[in-house]
């Protein structure tokens, strides 16, 4: 362990499995309180026993990130369990490949929903605590698909999605 953030209290979105997950070990190997958060809580669960065995640097989180107050728990959990929020490493996403001529109007909302007004509402929560330590760093994940529509992979919803971001 580096201890370079041992001051720390990280929020990290999509925790429960790849790039989330890996931030969240490598934050918590550093030195950081780290929550992480995601929709299945089994998962979540078992990514904090890979991240932290000793179950007392990594809380978790289960909602859904489309949903403004899963942003505010995520955040009232970081206060209450280690006193703030210093990092919020907005990750959470979906994916699922559908032609542009095929997505109908409730599978277009579940992409915005998701990844763009997700991570809006979770930087918004997060800024607000943040200000109250004196400042902070929020990192927004988001793919290069943003920059195309209609390629090799069919993903125009969540290619505009992640535009936004």
């Amino acid at each position: 362990m580096d201890n370079s953030f041992s001051s720390k209290i990280a929020i990290i979105t999509g925790g429960g499995s790849g790039i989330g997950k890996e931030v969240a070990a490598r934050l918590v190997n550093a030195g950081a309180n780290v929550v992480i958060g995601g929709r299945d809580e089994a998962k979540l669960r078992q990514a904090a026993a890979d991240i932290d065995p000793s179950g007392a640097r990594v809380r978790v989180h289960a909602g859904d990130i489309a949903r403004p107050g899963t942003a505010t728990a995520l955040v009232e959990l970081a206060t209450q369990a280690f006193g703030g929020v210093d990092i919020l490493v907005n990750n959470a996403g979906v994916f699922r490949p559908k032609a542009f001529l095929d997505v109908n109007e409730s599978e277009y909302d579940w992409f915005l929903d998701t990844i763009l007004k997700g991570k809006f509402f979770m930087a918004q929560a997060a800024a607000k605590a943040m200000q109250l330590r004196g400042g902070g760093a929020i990192v927004q994940t988001g793919s290069l698909w943003a920059l195309q529509a209609i390629g090799a992979t069919p993903s125009a919803a969540y290619s505009a999605a992640n535009g936004g971001v």
